[in-house]
């Protein structure tokens, strides 16, 4: 059953295509990755998604709803939750208090959002971390907050833009944990935008590559690390699925 169904997606800004003409039909529940060079409109996408800017052209389709021209918080109370690739918490509230103000999206009283704040704490690895002032965490535990804020919001579909940028191994390891453990213990379906591909490749039942706003190509992430195309436009000759 499809979640998420994208339908010649087209997006102009002044008299640059950042994303033209792409379609994509994502599945419930599985984990579903994007990847494209720099500036290749995967950001973008994502924004037009959840509306950050209008679309130009094309249609979105999320659990039979037609979303193409609702709100921002509209989206948000259908059920799609968003990362974003620069983390900016609310650096003078703790933690907690950050996941509090996103779990109000749902809540109606402070003891239920304080309720389901605690609980995402300890899914994301972050309960030592809770009454520490956001501003003063880790590159690490940003974005683990990023993704906790989101949960928050009790999303059926997720949106992860670039959540394990900057991450040393370990803290990629956790990463792939976390997200992991969104789809199987919480049954969210995914949409992973990651240029770190131990992450992408590991984690996707498939990929959409894009380049130039355009898709140049969608399938397992086998089919997709061996496409010549994608080779040339993103992975590069020497990349090689053995070594992630």
């Amino acid at each position: 059953m499809s979640m998420l169904k994208i339908e010649n997606l087209t997006k102009v800004f002044g008299g640059l295509i950042a994303v033209n003409n792409i379609s994509i039909d994502v599945k419930e529940g599985e984990i579903f990755g994007l990847i494209g060079p720099n500036g290749s409109g995967k950001t973008t996408i994502f924004n037009l998604i959840s509306k950050i800017h209008p679309i130009t052209s094309g249609k979105i389709i999320f659990n039979d709803h037609d979303i193409t021209n609702k709100k921002t918080y509209e989206i948000a109370r259908l059920g799609i939750g968003r990362t974003f690739q620069v983390v900016k918490p609310l650096k003078r509230l703790s933690v907690e208090e950050n996941i509090i103000a996103a779990a109000f999206s749902r809540e109606s009283s402070f003891n239920g959002a304080k309720n389901v704040a605690r609980e995402i704490l300890e899914f994301c690895a972050l309960s030592d971390y809770g009454n520490m002032l956001a501003g003063g965490l880790p590159i690490a535990g940003r974005k683990r907050l990023e993704i906790a804020k989101a949960l928050a919001t009790r999303p059926k579909l997720l949106l992860l833009d670039e959540t394990a940028a900057g991450l040393n191994p370990k803290e990629l390891d956790l990463a792939i944990e976390i997200i992991k453990k969104i789809r199987k213990e919480r049954g969210i379906t995914i949409v992973i935008v990651e240029h770190i591909m131990k992450v992408i490749m590991n984690i996707s039942d498939r990929i959409h590559a894009i380049a130039h706003g355009s898709t140049i190509t969608e399938g397992t992430p086998a089919e997709v690390a061996e496409n010549p195309q994608v080779i040339e436009a993103y992975l590069g000759k020497d990349f090689s699925l053995g070594e992630i």
